[in-house]
């Protein structure tokens, strides 16, 4: 909750510990963009930007202050902002592919796939550098990324059918990954960004069926909800005038 988090923060800034104060304040932001409460995610965002002596290096604070930016972008349907997302200094491969992730699906989105796909090059980096230090974990989450930001790539180059097959593809490789308890998740969950992917294609039936399923996994999370009004709505604009 928003209270019990306040409190973490506030109790890890009092003992110094940077690591948990980020951890928090990342929660936070997840907590505020849920309920709508975007300016007082951007003031967690500031506090963020004023913070000193912040090590890139520690898992913790890196994949927090990772996280919250790309969060703060991408949940707000920011493509040019997420686009723009600059990774943290001295952060881990695994850390660095969250930035590459909002950046290159950014930029799918601002209907710039050729300027995505290099983003797209770095994250299969990414990738291949985790699967030859055997982190088979962050290695499939980096294969996720990378495939949902192929399928923005494939809708902005107009192939509907490539993108709903990789798309697919990430959210039943991502339903099937244990989350490991230092982290909220994904970003975006790959099976709401498959509801959005069918509202694009005029599929709103299937999109209602997806962020179904999304939210069953990831309960109240209001892109889901937003999206399933909207292909309710979508349904029923097209179903026939029965007056």
């Amino acid at each position: 909750s928003i209270v019990s988090n306040l409190a973490a923060q506030k109790a890890a800034r009092e003992q110094g510990d940077k690591g948990e104060e980020l951890h928090a304040m990342d929660y936070l932001v997840y907590a505020y963009l849920q309920l709508g409460r975007d300016a007082e995610a951007a003031r967690v965002l500031d506090e963020l930007r004023a913070m000193n002596g912040l090590d890139g290096s520690d898992f913790k604070m890196g994949y927090a202050a990772s996280a919250m930016s790309a969060r703060y972008a991408t949940e707000r349907r920011q493509w040019s902002d997420a686009a723009q997302l600059v990774p943290v200094d001295g952060a881990s491969p695994q850390v660095s592919a969250v930035t590459l992730w909002a950046r290159s699906v950014g930029l799918a989105r601002s209907l710039k796939p050729a300027a995505a796909r290099q983003e797209i090059d770095k994250l299969r980096g990414v990738y291949e550098k985790l699967r030859a230090t055997g982190d088979d974990y962050w290695a499939t989450q980096v294969h996720v990324q990378t495939n949902e930001a192929l399928a923005w790539v494939a809708q902005a180059d107009g192939k509907d059918d490539e993108a709903l097959k990789l798309m697919h593809a990430a959210a039943d490789e991502e339903d099937a990954i244990e989350k490991r308890p230092v982290t909220p998740g994904a970003i975006i969950p790959a099976r709401e960004q498959l509801g959005d992917l069918l509202l694009e294609a005029n599929q709103p039936q299937e999109a209602l069926t997806e962020y179904q399923r999304a939210l069953t996994m990831t309960p109240q999370r209001r892109g889901a909800l937003m999206g399933l009004a909207h292909a309710r709505e979508m349904i029923a604009s097209a179903a026939p005038n029965k007056n």
